[in-house]
């Protein structure tokens, strides 16, 4: 058994959870490339590793072999797996690139900057209404309702409807997460996926009567040489794509928040200039990740780093650790808004890269810019012990409180 390998029971503690950064550079130091013991699977820590897996095309999502294993053969009778099953996110080519063709055109870069304006004056009626007040919490007050708005306006949810998407789940995404779920947190995610499949059913229902001028009325209308979406899969990809429009997005907000607050020098640094905001968000993404980390399977033989890596082998890539890795980074423990090419992995790479990513960024830019802005006197109450989600593929804070 190798030197590192007892760390990896380190992965699943609330220390993990608090700081995962010192258990991941401890690993990436004795084994960087790990065999996970009495398994044929692997976790891979470096940058060029992970990107390499991450980007290679013999490399998958294969998600029916890796819910057997996790879940077991009758996964598709629990709600939460079928609809996770119905998504691109996990889809592999002929499948992901039917269902990625009938919303890529509204997330290219062109499409997206028309956003910002839009997307500005969110911040700015947000924070109107948290200087109505003088303390609060961050992420209930402005974190979590910038982005939710944004794709609720690109989905053209009624605003009637939008208060039933802001209650905090602190579970959400732990379906993502590489260990089993417990049987009350599978009963929550069965329930919520239920409500959520009826609800944009419905929704698509509609739009199919009363066609508008938004993304949902897009898919509901599109096809491509393979056909449309069937039902099961327009409810599974809108849930996905209201899901990671956002959840990321108030994780990049909050976890930036709280390390520029840790690293006073480099916020005096944005708030001194502005203009470094849209390289800082590259470098909160890098120095502590939404997303920590993305799994892919061997689809056939492959070598990775000079090791063999058997077909049907799994590779779990941890991008909170590539993101840190010293071979890419100068010093890469430190906070740096002024860090030159930074390409964080923190949206993943090859077909499966983030279609959301430029809506993060400039999402992320003018949330920074209007916060540090319009409330200069912003102080955080505990950037020591923050109350973070239990979740380790998904890193995000449950509450930020804070008085300005």
């Amino acid at each position: 058994m190798s030197e590192s390998a007892p760390l990896l029971g380190n992965l699943f503690t609330p220390e993990f959870v608090a700081d995962p950064y010192p258990t991941y550079r401890m690993i990436r130091e004795t084994n960087p490339f790990l065999k996970i013991p009495g398994t044929e699977d692997w976790i891979a820590l470096r940058y060029d590793d992970c990107a390499a897996v991450l980007r290679d095309k013999r490399f998958g999502i294969d998600n029916d072999r890796r819910m057997r294993m996790g879940v077991g053969d009758d996964y598709m009778a629990q709600p939460a797996f079928a609809s996770l099953a119905r998504m691109m996110l996990v889809a592999d080519p002929p499948v992901h690139t039917r269902l990625r063709k009938l919303v890529v055109k509204a997330f290219d870069a062109r499409s997206i900057e028309k956003l910002r304006g839009m997307i500005r004056q969110i911040a700015r009626e947000l924070v109107d209404r948290m200087e109505d007040s003088n303390s609060g919490d961050v992420m209930t007050a402005f974190a979590r309702l910038l982005p939710i708005q944004v794709i609720c306006e690109m989905l053209g949810i009624p605003a009637e409807d939008r208060h039933r998407f802001i209650e905090v789940d602190e579970n959400a995404g732990r379906i993502l997460d590489p260990t089993p779920m417990t049987p009350e947190e599978l009963e929550r995610a069965n329930r919520d996926t239920l409500e959520g499949a009826a609800y944009f059913d419905d929704l698509c229902e509609r739009r199919r009567r009363e066609p508008t001028d938004d993304l949902l009325t897009a898919m509901v209308q599109s096809e491509t040489e393979h056909g449309r979406l069937t039902r099961e899969e327009l409810a599974a990809n809108i849930s996905l794509l209201f899901g990671a429009g956002h959840e990321t997005t108030v994780n990049l907000i909050g976890n930036g928040l709280l390390a520029l607050y840790r690293n006073r020098d480099e916020l005096t640094k944005l708030r001194n200039d502005r203009s470094l905001i849209s390289n800082a968000v590259e470098e909160l993404l890098r120095y502590d990740s939404s997303v920590q980390l993305s799994g892919r399977t061997a689809l056939e033989d492959a070598e990775i780093a000079g090791h063999r890596i058997d077909a049907g082998a799994q590779v779990l890539t941890l991008l909170g650790a590539a993101n840190r890795d010293p071979a890419q980074y100068d010093d890469p423990e430190r906070l740096d808004v002024t860090r030159q090419n930074v390409k964080p992995l923190s949206f993943g790479g090859g077909i499966h890269h983030c279609l959301g990513a430029q809506l993060a960024r400039i999402e992320g830019a003018e949330a920074f810019d209007e916060l540090l802005t319009r409330l200069p006197n912003l102080e955080l109450d505990d950037v020591a012990q923050p109350k973070w989600k239990p979740t380790i593929t998904l890193r995000g804070l449950i509450e930020l409180p804070a008085h300005w």
